[in-house]
């Protein structure tokens, strides 16, 4: 155990990775060092490639840094978060995406239910920064588990009601937490349950086209850098859901048509993938029988012609 007068551990002191790494663990258990403990294991996590393995495996480390995230909870209702709570609590999410990501401890992580403590920094509805870094940094632990095409995954995500989390982030977040939560929508949407999942209400297919949408409306609004990411996702989850064959009459009212203008489909040349299933997506909706809905305001300049 780390004394309270202790020096906070630090990678400076050994050339072991592992002992360093373990030092660092040990230090959570102090409140005097946990910050700077925090602070160096998330610096130097990539140092350490068993660094899940070791946070799984050390007694009381998992429990700390769930007490961490969930300190936040009462600032986070009462809108007193202060950027010192924010810093600790992200870092504290990201050594969690570590275990999330790690093959060894990524089903442990499951099966104890803890990306549940990350849902209410998802469901916030302030774009202000301290609620963005928390919202990001939680969907990326979602995004770790998301990435790996893998049943279980899928369907603990579908029974913990990560659907509705991602759309309000899509509705809510800035533009990189879009980007995120669209790409989890989408890696769902790739599996068949979860492509069942959409499809089975009416209400829950509904509200993905019109969250998509809404996305494609405000394309104007968002940043450059992760504009590009985003009209992938967007339009990855519109292919998959055209991939439908009863619904896509249905779809096909609700793609703007401002996903075709020309603006977009010139940022797409770099991503010749995407630029393929955006003409893999209109081939589905069948474009030229059908031309989707579109507002006087967007331009007539599409892909389309």
């Amino acid at each position: 155990m780390v004394s309270g007068a202790a020096a906070p551990p630090s990678f400076d002191s050994t050339h072991n990775a592992t002992a360093g790494v373990t030092r660092l663990i040990r230090g959570l258990d102090s409140v005097e060092t946990r910050d700077q403990s925090l602070d160096l294991l998330c610096k130097n996590r990539q140092t350490c490639d068993n660094l899940a393995i070791l946070l799984w495996n050390s007694f009381g480390a998992m429990k700390i840094l769930l007490e961490v995230v969930t300190s936040a909870y009462r600032p986070l209702l009462s809108n007193s978060l202060t950027e010192k709570t924010v810093t600790q609590v992200c870092n504290a999410i990201a050594l969690l995406q570590s275990v999330a990501s790690h093959p060894e401890t990524k089903m442990p992580f499951i099966r104890a239910t803890m990306p549940v403590y990350l849902y209410p920094f998802l469901n916030t509805m302030s774009s202000e920064r301290n609620y963005e870094c928390l919202r990001l940094t939680s969907l990326g632990v979602i995004g770790s588990l998301a990435k790996v095409d893998d049943p279980e995954v899928v369907e603990y995500l579908l029974s913990t009601q990560i659907f509705p989390s991602c759309l309000r982030c899509m509705e809510f977040g800035r533009t990189l937490s879009k980007t995120v939560a669209t790409f989890i929508i989408y890696r769902i949407l790739l599996n068949e349950e979860g492509l069942k999942y959409c499809f089975v209400l009416a209400e829950r297919y509904l509200s993905v086209s019109q969250c998509l949408a809404k996305l494609v409306q405000g394309l104007d609004e968002e940043d450059e850098e992760n504009l590009p990411r985003l009209l992938r996702n967007i339009i990855s989850c519109y292919l998959r859901l055209s991939e439908n064959q009863r619904t896509r009459p249905q779809l096909a009212s609700y793609v703007p048509w401002k996903l075709m203008d020309y603006k977009y489909v010139n940022i797409l040349q770099a991503d010749p993938e995407a630029l393929g299933n955006l003409r893999q997506l209109i081939f589905n909706l069948k474009l030229s029988q059908g031309p989707i809905t579109r507002s006087t305001s967007e331009s007539p300049g599409s892909i389309t012609r």
